[in-house]
């Protein structure tokens, strides 16, 4: 049996997220390109992703807010993606995908891509400040830029 290669189509429309009852705050707040995280109303703790036990103080009913942060962190790490496992990013490679920790707090993570490229002077510890990816229906994710010292 011969099997013939499919004709290569269009490239799907990037993934988009898909809010729930928990994230839902963070993606309206990102679409005002305004970066919120959750924060437990007994502790005070932020936690990205808001969790069902505050991490820090362990309630189980840590009646998250979600309050404006600062948008400002330092690199922990990096990667720069060359190939995607996900359609709709094939025009974007490569990228790079940082791991921050936000200013707010000690261990306060999210990753998000440097939209300074590939060949930006990226280090650790390179301190860097929040933007936002326009996607389509009015969704916007949160990524990064090196500060101007960098």
């Amino acid at each position: 049996m011969t099997v013939l290669p499919q004709a290569a189509g269009p490239e799907p429309p990037r993934p988009v997220p898909v809010p729930d009852d928990g994230s839902a705050p963070f993606w309206r707040a990102a679409a005002d390109h305004a970066l919120v995280v959750a924060r437990c109303s007994r502790c005070g703790g932020w936690t990205h992703p808001p969790e069902v036990v505050c991490p820090h103080c362990r309630s189980t009913d840590p009646d998250y807010t979600f309050e404006p942060v600062s948008g400002r962190g330092a690199v922990r790490s990096w990667t720069v993606m060359r190939q995607s496992a996900l359609s709709g990013f094939a025009a974007d490679l490569p990228f790079v995908l940082v791991d921050v920790e936000l200013a707010e707090q000690p261990e306060l993570r999210l990753i998000g891509r440097l939209l300074d490229g590939v060949h930006a002077p990226l280090r650790l510890g390179a301190p860097v400040t929040v933007a936002f990816e326009d996607l389509p229906d009015g969704m916007a994710v949160p990524a990064f830029v090196l500060d101007a010292e960098s």
